[in-house]
């Protein structure tokens, strides 16, 4: 009888946690299996129908945008308007840590699941035929760190960053990341699958960073500020 009542009320059942952890998994599931799909589908192929574009205006433009990917300008950014702000605007200055962090925990993880996995970029499948994994290779050359691709990890998480910064400018946010997830598979530096990979993993690290450290750099109208960030701001801006 309880048990019935209990499945009635549907997810309220469940913990706040335990519904988290759930979405989690079924979203790493669902990337896992596009991955797998796109390794064998769509990788190679869109390698090949992009590689004649590549050069020209077409070219020029979007090595324009995957510039945005790069995290030194959010890394850099970041930090100056923490350490700028963090004595005269506790809101500005807890924003600009929360963007360093997410843009920081992405790039790191990215580079992790590069050097373990080894996978070869296209230029390699491009020029010697080499399509695939080398994990646990150790390998630390460029053209063996494809996945997953860290200007996607880098572009979602200051995407979603932002979002929750300022909720009113999201569809430029989410669509200027968009495009430079796009752009390396238009140029040709990495596979679909890459992206894919990159894109999750940068909205991943931006939800857990957010849930568990970062929900009172959104909230404008918190006092409270957590204890394991109380010591990076003066006692007269907490």
């Amino acid at each position: 009888m309880m048990k019935s009542s209990l499945e009635a009320q549907g997810t309220d059942y469940y913990p706040l946690h335990e519904r988290r952890l759930r979405d989690h998994t079924l979203l790493l599931s669902a990337t896992l299996l596009f991955c797998v799909a796109s390794f064998f589908l769509f990788d190679r192929a869109l390698t090949l129908s992009f590689q004649p574009l590549n050069h020209g205006l077409w070219r020029a433009f979007w090595k324009a945008v995957t510039l945005a990917g790069q995290s030194e300008w959010y890394l850099i950014g970041g930090l100056v308007v923490y350490a700028w702000f963090r004595k005269r605007n506790r809101e500005k200055a807890k924003s600009g840590l929360f963007l360093f962090s997410t843009v920081a925990v992405s790039g790191i993880l990215a580079d992790i699941f590069k050097f373990i996995l080894g996978r070869a970029r296209p230029k390699l499948f491009l020029q010697q035929g080499i399509f695939g994994f080398e994990p646990f290779q150790g390998h630390i050359e460029h053209a063996w760190t494809s996945f997953p691709s860290g200007h996607s990890a880098t572009a979602l998480s200051v995407a979603l960053t932002l979002s929750l910064l300022f909720p009113r400018l999201r569809p430029v946010f989410i669509v200027t990341a968009m495009l430079v997830a796009a752009s390396r598979v238009v140029l040709c530096q990495h596979y679909l699958s890459d992206v894919a990979a990159g894109s999750v993993l940068g909205v991943m690290t931006v939800t857990l960073l957010y849930q568990h450290y970062f929900r009172f750099a959104c909230d404008k109208t918190s006092t409270h500020l957590p204890e394991r960030f109380q010591t990076l701001f003066p006692k007269g801006f907490r």
